[in-house]
C-alpha cells in the first residue's frame, strides 16, 4: 500500500488516473495533450503507475495504451476513487 500512496503523491500520475479511471483506453499521445506533457515525461509517470499495479498497457505500433489494471484489489479501488473523488472536489471549490 505504501507504494501506491507514493504513486499518488504526484499531481501529473493522480491527473493520468483521473483520465484512465473511466475504464476505457488511453493513448500516451492523449495523456501528453491533455496534461501538457511531454512524451519522456508521461511515460515515467506512467512506469510509475505501471509498476505499482495500477494501471497495464498494451503497445500500438509507436504508441502504448494504458487502461485501469482490473485486478485491482476492490480496498485499493475504494481507495484511489477517494482520492480523485476529493482531488476533484478541491479543485472546484478553489476555481
Amino acid at each position: 500500500m505504501q507504494e501506491i500512496l507514493n504513486a499518488l503523491c504526484d499531481s501529473t500520475r493522480r491527473a493520468a488516473l483521473a483520465i484512465i479511471w473511466d475504464e476505457d483506453e488511453h493513448c500516451v499521445c492523449e495523456l501528453m495533450e491533455r496534461l501538457d506533457a511531454s512524451q519522456s515525461r508521461m511515460s515515467r509517470h506512467m512506469k510509475v503507475l505501471r509498476e505499482v499495479g495500477l494501471v497495464v498497457d498494451r503497445r500500438d505500433a509507436q504508441w502504448v495504451r494504458f487502461r485501469r489494471n482490473p485486478d485491482i484489489a476492490p480496498e485499493i479501488m475504494m481507495v484511489i476513487s477517494a482520492v480523485l473523488n476529493a482531488e476533484k472536489v478541491f479543485e472546484q471549490e478553489m476555481a
